[in-house]
């Protein structure tokens, strides 16, 4: 997820208007923060709140980002944008959950 959104942030530098600019850096840049995240506490994730955590903080990254690039390249609504949000929010606060019960 982080190396995909390096390439999505070189491109979106060259994208034509700077609202297509700006939806597909964000999307960059959630993918790769989330992208570094999964990365460094999956191998942390052992019990069910940390691992719904996980694929929460994954899932809703993939619909935000996702969103964000499917309205640019396929002029498709970003319908999933929020919903995605709020699946990373939950994905962080189960994770942070499961953190105080260890």
């Amino acid at each position: 997820m982080a190396g995909l959104s390096i390439a999505l942030a070189a491109y979106a530098v060259h994208a034509g208007d700077p609202a297509a600019q700006q939806r597909l850096q964000s999307a960059a840049w959630f993918a790769f923060g989330h992208g570094i995240a999964l990365t460094a506490l999956a191998p942390r994730a052992v019990r069910a709140p940390g691992l719904a955590g996980l694929a929460c903080l994954a899932t809703g990254t993939l619909l935000f980002s996702g969103s964000l690039v499917g309205a640019h390249f396929f002029a498709a609504p970003t319908m999933l944008a929020p919903f995605g949000g709020g699946l990373m929010m939950l994905g962080w606060l189960l994770w942070a959950a499961a953190s105080l019960r260890r």
